[in-house]
């Protein structure tokens, strides 16, 4: 079945660049009215300028929804601009290095603070959002009435001593996400990831500037050989969006080339 996202209502955060933009840029195309949120101002109000030429219905919200009066506003400026909201797309994160053996290492609290507990309250407040606006889904409407993707990283299973903080939270939005969709399968609300991998994000670009051989160690370790597009990370979080997904909660999708299949021992251990 096609996928469709004709008349639904997204809130897809990180939007200005990278994955969560190209995640926007296809929610718009496939027919949502989408609210691009992040930080830099600018680039979003020049992506959303662009796409509105094409037709396309977005919006934008500028705010640090580390901020619970900025997920506050977001939630409201989505329901004034559309009435209601059918999907969050929980895009925005940071990938930062940390000393695991530096106790003065502040890199922990603030990924937790980046990348977990904004996810977990604007998804409550998207939750409360969705199930107040929403009429009781019949029990054969197996859309429900809403669904949350969150992304996250293959670093929650396999990690690098200086990727310690990075990984802790991104296991920890492996195992929000999974609650939650616990939580919220009683009201109709669906929540899964997509874990990334070996994708051209706006952290892997900075970091193939800045280390000469990634690229090649990257294509080494991923059995599809090569590294994935925003765009193809985009497509997996609009399908578990999508009522194509209807029947699919708690899920952790790799969008990773199957790197996280291939054992990094270049010999067997027996």
């Amino acid at each position: 079945m096609p996928i469709s996202l004709d008349g639904k209502s997204v809130i897809v955060t990180g939007a200005s660049r990278g994955v969560g933009l190209a995640i926007a840029r296809r929610c718009a195309n496939l027919g949502a009215r989408v609210m691009m949120a992040g930080t830099d101002e600018p680039q979003l109000e020049e992506e959303c300028e662009l796409l509105r030429k094409s037709g396309l219905e977005v919006t934008f919200y500028a705010g640090d929804i580390r901020e619970k009066l900025a997920i506050t506003n977001l939630v409201a400026a989505t329901v004034d601009a559309f009435d209601r909201i059918d999907i969050l797309i929980n895009a925005s994160r940071e990938v930062l290095p940390s000393d695991p053996l530096d106790p003065d290492d502040k890199t922990f609290d603030n990924l937790f603070g980046q990348n977990v507990l904004p996810t977990l309250r604007l998804s409550q407040a998207v939750a409360r959002r969705m199930i107040k606006l929403s009429q009781d889904p019949a029990p054969d409407d197996r859309g429900g009435i809403g669904a949350i993707v969150n992304v996250t990283s293959i670093a929650s299973r396999r990690t690098l001593p200086e990727l310690m903080a990075y990984s802790v939270t991104s296991a920890a939005v492996d195992q929000l996400t999974r609650s939650m969709a616990v939580a919220f399968a009683q009201y109709g609300i669906r929540v899964n990831a997509i874990a990334l991998g070996s994708v051209l994000s706006t952290s892997l670009k900075s970091a193939l500037k800045d280390r000469a051989g990634l690229q090649s160690d990257l294509t080494a370790v991923t059995p599809l050989g090569r590294i994935g597009e925003a765009a193809e990370a985009a497509e997996a979080a609009v399908f578990l969006a999508s009522d194509n997904a209807s029947f699919i909660t708690g899920q952790i999708l790799a969008v990773d080339g199957g790197r996280t299949m291939l054992d990094p021992m270049d010999t067997p251990a027996h």
